[in-house]
């Protein structure tokens, strides 16, 4: 009896070690605090860390903002879980009384979509690109949001789901959408097709600042895959002809050397549509192509180990269809 009750009293122990030491689903939750920084009068945005979606990271790997105005929040993407976003949430409580009326998405991509559920449930409108709707059934999404339950539980978990727009945006003359909350102008500007066929911006006039997604990447490579890089450096160009004292990229920090900082995802782009479409024209089989790439000026920037090679790629195939176009 002496050793069963012994064994019994280890076994016991042995779970209540767990119990403390292994964080359950929801204390790992509520241990994600945010702090918003601040980038004018009515601006602020969240820095997400610099790298891949991972679980050491909890998802947060992109950025998010919002707008303050007297008539109520605008928030500008909701971040990669639906933790996140109720992070987001009670870091906006903490700064100003007024509730999040609206939240504008820059695309449908995973790590900036998946907070959506905490806005809704919390009664803000949400607002996105038309172009998105095609995103919401595909395969894409779903095998997407399959990989970021197995990769990022508890925060991504089978209660996670896809939230639609309220409200689909269509821009018929190419201009901004251009409205008001509570006495502060703001602009949404349409830059669909380069990073994703949905691709939206919002820029505060009184502020300066932009908030670009993830068409301008900071300090880091960006993420390009098969996005129209010929589209992108265009977009790259309405951002520069808006003059803005701060751009708040979709990945790394904010950046008031706009020009400067923008010139690296510039750079990148041309390098990468010069050495693959020089490829494309020799008829060069991509591995081939890639090998024979000298990458060394970008090998130092964050991501590239994760992105380069998918970027190129996609790149390759992307010049390889502009090529067909062009006969």
């Amino acid at each position: 009896m002496r050793n069963l009750s012994g064994r019994l009293y280890a076994a016991i122990r042995i779970v209540l070690l767990a119990v403390l030491v292994v964080p359950s689903a929801a204390s790992a939750r509520d241990a994600i605090v945010l702090e918003p920084v601040q980038l004018g009068p009515h601006s602020y945005y969240f820095a997400g860390e610099t790298g891949m979606a991972s679980h050491e990271n909890k998802g947060f790997m992109s950025n998010a903002g919002f707008v303050v105005t007297p008539g109520g929040v605008v928030a500008f993407d909701t971040l990669g879980t639906p933790a996140l976003g109720q992070a987001m949430l009670d870091a906006i409580a903490a700064v100003t009384d007024q509730p999040v009326r609206l939240v504008i998405i820059s695309h449908y991509h995973a790590d900036h979509i998946y907070g959506l559920q905490a806005f809704k449930a919390a009664g803000a409108e949400i607002w996105a690109h038309t172009a998105a709707r095609a995103y919401l059934h595909s395969d894409e999404a779903r095998e997407r949001l399959a990989q970021r339950r197995a990769d990022l539980a508890p925060w991504v978990d089978e209660d996670t789901r896809l939230v639609p727009a309220d409200r689909w945006l269509t821009f018929e003359d190419g201009g901004p959408l251009v409205f008001d909350m509570g006495g502060v102008a703001l602009r949404i500007i349409d830059v669909s097709g380069a990073h994703s066929p949905e691709d939206i911006m919002l820029y505060v006039p009184a502020d300066e600042v932009l908030f670009a997604g993830d068409l301008y990447f900071s300090g880091r490579i960006p993420f390009v895959g098969p996005a129209d890089s010929k589209a992108w450096l265009a977009a790259l160009d309405r951002m520069g002809a808006l003059g803005p004292r701060v751009v708040v990229p979709g990945h790394g920090p904010s950046s008031t050397d706009t020009v400067a900082d923008m010139q690296l995802t510039r750079d990148y782009l041309l390098y990468m549509r010069e050495q693959m479409g020089a490829a494309v024209d020799e008829m060069m089989d991509f591995e081939e192509a890639y090998a024979a790439t000298d990458w060394s000026r970008f090998e130092a920037y964050p991501a590239f180990e994760e992105a380069n090679r998918i970027n190129a790629y996609g790149q390759y195939l992307q010049l390889e269809r502009e090529s067909l176009e062009a006969e």
